[in-house]
């Protein structure tokens, strides 16, 4: 966790309710040379269903491996997460370590090893020290339980603070609730989950259900942000239904509640989501790129994904400099279908280039005034059919560069 933190980071971190069936506890493994807690363990009821989508890079760690092969069963009794470290490429020694944690954490509780969901994020290539997770386990089994905070807190690493949210839904007459906490600050694109991040309700919800609600709801938050266009070998995203709540089961959108469900947890997600971004490495803005026009959603979604992860734009908007010359450039290069004399432009809702030109005589003080601002808006007009979407991104900034230099150190 870094000292300073981010001037985007919210004013007010939310209070969230305790979720029956979930009990959270932290400890220090000492993964990596700091003064904090660096493991979070997370104890879920008997009967907890679970959900996950997870990263899509070809080299991912072994606790990514393990999540993906445990998903097929649908039930979780125990999550793990270390942090400081995050055992990718570490080829049969970091197995080996995942393995351990899976024997005594699942021998700790009497439950399938396939119950245990584990994630490591930090350095990349060194394997994690297998006496460092026996003991930090046996330590973290007898520790007090703590706050969602404090678990937030824990699973951090260049982090500047602790990112959790809340939201509620009514199924069957009964409030169900809905905690989520995450972490990610730097090596973050939109490929399935772009970080770590774990939701937790009491909600009764069918595993299968839970999986096709969960990757509705990253379509549209976790795979529309980016800080640096960097996937991690670790991203997970896991979502644990304990069913401690009164409410009716959830199997399918013809239950009732279920739509109020899925609306909670998009929103939820599109809350961490936002979250992560504002807490870029070294970001000062907070930029939204809406792209309209585009001749499918999906056409727009990479459009927008080729301006917010442009170098060139992100400088620019470090700089406070309205230059739509880089979002033209963006714009092409994305290999989508693009007219340059249908496109439009914008910055903080004031049109700066319309039909392949820039607007003569727009008055620029209200645009500037916008780029020094925090939160920043990139509007985008294709002028070739009906499709839109938008992303979320930061500046690139000198501080990026600083946090990444030297981050094994």
């Amino acid at each position: 966790m870094s000292e300073t933190i981010s001037p985007l980071a919210p004013t007010h971190i939310p209070d969230l309710p305790a979720i029956s069936g979930v009990t959270c506890r932290t400890t220090r493994a000492q993964y990596k040379q700091w003064d904090r807690c660096d493991l979070t363990y997370v104890e879920l009821a008997h009967g907890t269903s679970v959900a996950g989508v997870l990263t899509q890079s070809k080299c991912p760690s072994p606790e990514v491996e393990w999540c993906r092969n445990a998903l097929s069963k649908g039930t979780a009794r125990a999550l793990v997460v270390n942090a400081g470290n995050s055992n990718a490429f570490t080829g049969s020694k970091g197995k080996e370590t995942v393995q351990l944690i899976l024997s005594l954490v699942s021998g700790h509780l009497d439950c399938s090893e396939q119950e245990i969901f584990v994630s490591s994020t930090g350095v990349i290539g060194v394997p994690l020290p297998k006496d460092k997770a026996e003991s930090g386990l046996k330590s973290v089994f007898g520790a007090e339980p703590c706050s969602w905070k404090e678990a937030a807190a824990t699973i951090m690493t260049t982090d500047t603070f602790p990112k959790m949210a809340t939201t509620s839904a009514v199924i069957g007459g009964k409030t169900v609730h809905l905690n989520g906490i995450i972490k990610g600050s730097g090596m973050i694109a939109p490929d399935m989950a772009t970080m770590l991040g774990y939701i937790f309700t009491d909600a009764a919800v069918d595993a299968g259900f839970l999986q096709e609600m969960l990757s509705a709801a990253t379509a549209t938050s976790f795979n529309c942000i980016t800080v640096d266009s960097d996937t991690s070998t670790s991203d997970t995203v896991l979502a644990f239904a304990t069913g401690q709540n009164d409410a009716p089961v959830l199997h399918s959108f013809d239950d009732p509640g279920a739509d109020a469900f899925q609306a909670a947890l998009s929103d939820l997600c599109m809350q961490l989501a936002q979250l992560v971004v504002r807490d870029g490495e070294g970001a000062t803005k907070f930029i939204e790129v809406a792209v309209n026009g585009a001749t499918s959603d999906d056409s727009a979604k990479r459009i927008a994904l080729s301006i917010a992860n442009s170098p060139l734009v992100k400088t620019a908007i470090a700089g406070e400099d309205a230059n739509w010359g880089r979002v033209v450039m963006a714009v092409g290069k994305a290999g989508e279908p693009a007219d340059r004399d249908k496109l439009s432009i914008g910055f903080g809702g004031v049109t700066v280039a319309r039909d392949g030109l820039v607007v003569p005589d727009y008055d620029e003080a209200p645009v500037a005034a916008h780029l020094k601002g925090s939160e920043i808006d990139i509007n985008v007009d294709i002028g070739l059919g009906s499709g839109k979407a938008t992303v979320w991104t930061c500046d690139l900034t000198h501080g990026y560069i600083t946090i990444n230099a030297d981050y094994r150190s």
